[in-house]
């Protein structure tokens, strides 16, 4: 039987929706190696973040 609930991490639109005839960005076919990659900017995004507790006074 097939699990009830099924929770895909993969960024399939992402992966869909690269641009194929951009000159300046890369075209990444590897479904193992798009991954690795989106998550390693996915982080670098998230770390460069401000941090909204950081400002609160106390």
């Amino acid at each position: 039987m097939a699990p009830k609930h099924n929770n895909i991490k993969f960024p399939f639109w992402q992966f869909l929706d690269q641009p194929v005839f951009s000159r300046t960005n890369k075209v990444i076919l590897n479904p193992r190696r798009f991954w690795y990659l989106y998550t390693i900017t996915l982080l670098e995004r998230c770390l460069a973040k401000e941090c909204a507790s950081k400002h609160r006074n106390p």
